[in-house]
């Protein structure tokens, strides 16, 4: 069954050092496009995060947010650079010599300065940490799958539905197609019969000619059966058990239109062109819902 691009997912897992939740919401996009929001000191998980979610969805805008909350100081080293307090209070005291400056270079102030101190997370914990955001990542990518999966079957109903209504129309205009050149010959011999009372002869020949030429120019009968074709297979990528294609399906809706706009112009009936308004119309809704389609 078909999956939609638009989803959201959400997982958490606990254990006695920290709470890890993780939250992925996936909208359209043309191609697979993940965006990590992620605390700077676990950044090392991304690519991981990345290649994780990249299994399941295969097209669709992505963003995940990671949240780690620790329970323990286990997780938590602060480091100190010397080197660059020790270059702070240099600078500091030289611009204070320089210009006359009054106030003394304090303890609390150099250690607001940035890379003075900084928490980092260990480097022992890192695979424990790891394993418990992909974990969790595991889950909300479930979570996302089948919400996707029950979005794509709404999708699907609704898409099915409008070519059903499209399959209808189209057997409407090849039973109005057959009438079409029997039309015009009563309208031509209406026309032959004004000008027989102005006594103006038409060779018999010209006019099965004249017909000949409507009732070819006006043949949609390859149009109608390259479109039912085009719904038939619409109908069966829709319905496979396999992950169907988004893009395969918006090529097809293409080929669909084309055909629909090829029958309205070679119709040469108000009543088939105004079923194929009616076509195209249907055809653009399906064309919607297509773009959510992964």
């Amino acid at each position: 069954m078909i999956k939609s691009m638009t989803g959201f997912g959400r997982s958490e897992h606990s254990d006695e050092k920290r709470n890890v939740t993780v939250e992925i919401k996936t909208v359209n996009h043309r191609y697979f496009d993940v965006n990590c929001r992620v605390p700077r000191r676990y950044s090392f998980v991304e690519d991981k995060l990345k290649a994780l979610i990249k299994e399941t969805v295969k097209r669709g805008k992505v963003e995940v947010s990671v949240a780690v909350e620790n329970l323990t100081d286990g997780d938590t080293t602060i480091s100190l650079n010397l080197d660059i307090a020790k270059a702070y209070i240099d600078r500091l005291n030289e611009l204070k010599a320089n210009f006359q400056l009054n106030g003394e270079v304090d303890l609390t102030y150099v250690a607001t300065l940035p890379e003075v101190m900084k928490s980092m997370a260990k480097v022992a914990d890192e695979e424990e940490l790891l394993n418990a955001i992909l974990t969790t990542t595991e889950v909300a990518v479930h979570n996302l799958n089948e919400m996707r999966l029950i979005e794509g079957e709404k999708l699907a109903k609704d898409i099915l539905r409008r070519k059903e209504i499209v399959a209808g129309i189209v057997a409407k205009i090849a039973e109005r197609a057959a009438s079409v050149p029997a039309a015009y010959r009563l309208k031509l011999e209406e026309r032959l019969n004004e000008l027989l009372d102005k006594k103006i002869e038409i060779p018999e020949d010209r006019i099965i000619t004249e017909l000949a030429i409507f009732a070819d120019k006006c043949n949609i009968d390859e149009e109608i059966t390259r479109l039912k074709s085009h719904l038939s297979q619409f109908e069966s990528i829709v319905m496979e058990s396999g992950q169907p294609d988004g893009k395969k399906l918006d090529f097809i809706i293409q080929e669909m239109n084309r055909e629909a706009n090829t029958i309205g112009s070679k119709a040469n009936d108000l009543e088939i062109t105004n079923m194929v308004i009616e076509i195209k119309a249907e055809i653009e809704k399906i064309r919607e819902q297509v773009q959510n389609i992964e």
